[in-house]
């Protein structure tokens, strides 16, 4: 702590004279005496205030950097990433990098690039819909879906279990960010809302399938009757591969096998 000096005055000794006492000496004010300690104290508040000068011109030259550069570059399209190119275009480019070769091999697999065309846009054909029940012959429904007389696509039994398996073709280019979504209606009423992300394909010959997990269908009185329901498969740019709207019925017994 600080010493302070002249702050308490004593009474003076009787063998002093006051009159040899510079009265501007009594006049003056006490002086704090600095320590070390005060000196470094004040050493660092002054090198404190030179960071936060420095701190505010930094600030002050991003602020020029977006109203100049930084706006006229927000204001622009998206990021440009380039050209475009297709898929065999990319495979046949840089065929003398053994290691990129090596590299696009590992993340494509085998790609019959005859197989491929020059289109840069992927496309993907749904080709059928299964319902697998144990103790159940497979229901594969062809796309695009026959409803039966009734406009009934399929009927399950109450209270069953069951998968369903997507099967489909992807061609001319890589599909990313493949999502299957189901909403149905009961009655005018949704009572379910499913969203499944397949994933990311890459052009092949044969079909891909995808089998989602096991579920179970709705059980007792108010379960039983006709379902609406509607199908997408849509990717990470939107493009939707197959939109379609169809019936099916939750039944008490299993229909007999045609």
């Amino acid at each position: 702590m600080s010493t302070l000096v002249g702050t308490i005055s004593s009474p003076a000794p009787d063998n002093i004279n006051n009159s040899n006492i510079n009265p501007d000496m009594e006049k003056a004010e006490p002086k704090k005496k600095k320590t070390s300690g005060d000196e470094d104290e004040a050493e660092k508040m002054n090198k404190n205030d030179n960071v936060a000068d420095d701190v505010g011109s930094d600030d002050d030259d991003d602020d020029d950097g977006e109203d100049g550069d930084g706006a006229k570059f927000k204001s622009e399209k998206e990021l440009d990433l380039g050209p475009q190119f297709s898929l065999k275009e990319q495979l046949e480019k840089d065929n003398d990098d053994e290691s990129l070769k090596r590299w696009k091999e590992q993340l494509l697999g085998s790609v019959n690039i005859s197989s491929i065309g020059e289109s840069k846009e992927p496309e993907v054909h749904m080709l059928s819909l299964s319902i697998l029940c144990h103790g159940r012959p497979d229901l594969v429904l062809p796309i695009p879906f026959v409803p039966n007389p009734k406009g009934v696509l399929f009927s399950l039994k109450e209270g069953s279990k069951y998968r369903l398996k997507f099967s489909f073709n992807v061609s001319n280019n890589i599909v990313s960010g493949l999502k299957y979504t189901n909403t149905v209606w009961k009655t005018g009423v949704k009572v379910d809302n499913t969203k499944v992300m397949l994933g990311t394909f890459s052009p092949q010959q044969e079909p891909y399938t995808y089998e989602l997990e096991e579920e179970t269908t709705p059980s007792g009185m108010f379960a039983r009757g006709s379902y609406s329901a509607r199908t997408k498969f849509v990717d990470d740019d939107g493009k939707c591969y197959l939109d379609v709207s169809y019936y099916f019925e939750i039944q008490k017994n299993w229909p007999a096998i045609s």
